[in-house]
This record gives C-alpha cells, sequence and structure tokens, in this order.
C-alpha cells in the first residue's frame, strides 16, 4: 500500500529548500561568499527533482538534506564567522571565535553518511547482498573524502580570489581550521550511523512502500 501522507515529506522539503534559497541572498552580506556556500544546493535540489522519479529518497534524508540546505544557505547570507547564532554561543560558552562553521562541517558529515547508506542499501550490489561490516567504514570514508576534497577546494578559491576568498574560508585566524573541520565532518558521519542506522532502516522502508 502506498503511504501518501508519507510521499509529501519530501515535497515539503524540497519547497521548504527552493524558498530559503533566495530569500539568503536578499541582504546578504557577500554575494561571492552566498554563491560559494549555496552552490550544493542550487546544483543538489535540481538533480535531486530531476532524478526523484527514479530514486525516491526516504523521508529521514530528505529532512536532513534540507537542514544542511538550510545551515548553507544561512552560512552564504551573513558568512560564517558573522552568522548571530555563533556569535551567541561565542559570548555564551566564552569560546573565541564564532563556531557556526563547525556546526556545518558536522552537518558535511552527518548528512552524507545517511546519503551514502542509502545509495549503498538501495541502489548498489550491498541492496542484494548480506549484512557487510564494510558499510559502515565506506559511510564514513566517504564524508570524510568529500570533506577533505572541499577543504582542497577551499584551498584553491583562496589562491584564485586571495583577499575574495577570506569569508569563504572563514578560519578566523585559526591555524588548525582545515584539520578540525575535518575533524567536525568525521564526528558527524560516526554520530549519524551510531544513532539513525535503525531509524533509517525504517524510513528506507517506507520510501519503497510509498513507490507507485
Amino acid at each position: 500500500m502506498i503511504d501518501r501522507t508519507a510521499s509529501r515529506v519530501p515535497l515539503a522539503c524540497a519547497i521548504l529548500a527552493a524558498a530559503a534559497l533566495p530569500l539568503s541572498y536578499v541582504g546578504t552580506q557577500d554575494r561571492f561568499t552566498w554563491l560559494l556556500e549555496s552552490l550544493p544546493v542550487i546544483v543538489g535540489l535540481p538533480l535531486a527533482v530531476a532524478l526523484w522519479p527514479r530514486y525516491r529518497l526516504s523521508n529521514l534524508l530528505c529532512i536532513l538534506l534540507l537542514l544542511h540546505a538550510i545551515v548553507l544557505v544561512v552560512g552564504g547570507h551573513y558568512t560564517y564567522a558573522k552568522v548571530p547564532l555563533g556569535d551567541w554561543a561565542r559570548d555564551w560558552f566564552g569560546w573565541q571565535r564564532n563556531n557556526y562553521d563547525k556546526v556545518g562541517h558536522a552537518l558535511q558529515g552527518f548528512e552524507p553518511a545517511i546519503l551514502t547508506r542509502e545509495i549503498l542499501k538501495r541502489w548498489s550490489p550491498f541492496a542484494s547482498a548480506p549484512r557487510s561490516r564494510l558499510l559502515p567504514i565506506l559511510c564514513v570514508a566517504a564524508p570524510l573524502a568529500f570533506s577533505g576534497l572541499y577543504e582542497i577546494i577551499e584551498w584553491q578559491v583562496a589562491l584564485a580570489s586571495g583577499e575574495g576568498a577570506d569569508a569563504f574560508l572563514g578560519t578566523q585566524g585559526d591555524p588548525w581550521d582545515t584539520q578540525s573541520d575535518m575533524g567536525f565532518a568525521l564526528l558527524g558521519a560516526v554520530t549519524a550511523l551510531l544513532l539513525l542506522s535503525r531509524v533509517h532502516d525504517r524510513s528506507m522502508a517506507a520510501a519503497e512502500r510509498a513507490r507507485p
């Protein structure tokens, strides 16, 4: 039986993400930074919609993608070093810097770990294979590889753009920013698998039932 109510969740997530994108552009602090930070949403949302007839994602994954998109466009709107929520947390906890970017990097591991898990379990040889111990390793390795690639992209953008990339890098004078970014991505990926694997299995099963 098709669960029509469950099938509305991805549509709602897509609408909210599509609305958040132009709203985040209005009054943005730095248009170049907004473009760089929002690019995954600009590319990813139409791609997900185009592939939807063949690859229908689970509700859990759609919600995580929406959360990640909001974090990205908010960071693009203010620049990561100036997000008000990060300033509030810095003052409240007595931190030396605005750590909103660490939220983004943790999600850079958290959401892609679930995305990788879904791709492997639904549309790869893992879908028909017995339970494999390699699955969680791959679900951590893929986001960590992407995090490393993202840091290389930041490096090349900085070289190409000079001072114009300062807001995009958001290091705030921290010499270990790159390493801590990847560390937070690793923490996010491991946390996602520990907390959500069983919930994700149920969500994927519901996604299969919702297919026409």
